[in-house]
């Protein structure tokens, strides 16, 4: 009988707490795990929040996520939201259960600091994100843009919501992002 491997349980940090070392193994796993496809505007996103961070018994990151704090417009209000970002786990350590321990870190955050958490999935990530309960908004997405709000109908149905201390979002109305550089969302 194989020994079952001790639970590695995420460390958090803000990124203001890790260092260059750190950032520098976060980003070689995130264009590792996206296989090249990690823009620079991609790595911005992820920064300026919490982290989670998981390492193997050797001290190498395996598995990280971020989360930001992001404006999102829905009906009269601008919500304070959790924005989920950066979710990669190294090719040799996926389906052991990693993602899922980097998202129970993040939603801990999210569900006690944040109005609601929001995502935007990848085909290859949807489903961990379904599995934890997160659901595919089915309402309209759009961003405020310098030229006023942007609808972005590529993002419907790959955007994913969780409801936090606002409590239900309701997807008669739309959600409007904040702007920022690279993908909107």
């Amino acid at each position: 009988m194989t020994p079952t491997p001790p639970a590695r349980t995420p460390r958090t940090a803000h990124t203001a707490d890790l260092t260059p070392a750190e950032l520098r193994a976060v980003r070689a796993l995130l264009d590792d795990a996206f296989d090249g496809d990690f823009s620079d505007e991609d790595w911005d996103h992820g920064l300026g929040g919490l982290h989670a961070l998981v390492q193997d018994d050797a001290g190498r990151l395996v598995a990280h996520g971020s989360v930001v704090m992001r404006r999102v417009r829905h009906r009269d209000r601008w919500l304070r939201v959790g924005y989920v970002e950066a979710v990669a786990v190294r090719s040799d350590a996926r389906r052991t259960g990693l993602g899922g321990r980097v998202m129970a870190e993040l939603e801990r955050v999210i569900d006690r600091a944040y109005d609601a958490g929001m995502l935007s999935a990848s085909d290859e990530g949807a489903a961990l994100y379904a599995a934890r309960g997160w659901e595919v908004w089915s309402g309209r997405v759009c961003a405020l843009g310098p030229e006023g709000v942007v609808h972005l109908p590529d993002e419907e149905g790959t955007t994913f919501v969780r409801p936090a201390l606002a409590g239900p979002l309701d997807p008669a109305f739309e959600l409007v992002f904040d702007w920022r550089d690279g993908d909107v969302l």
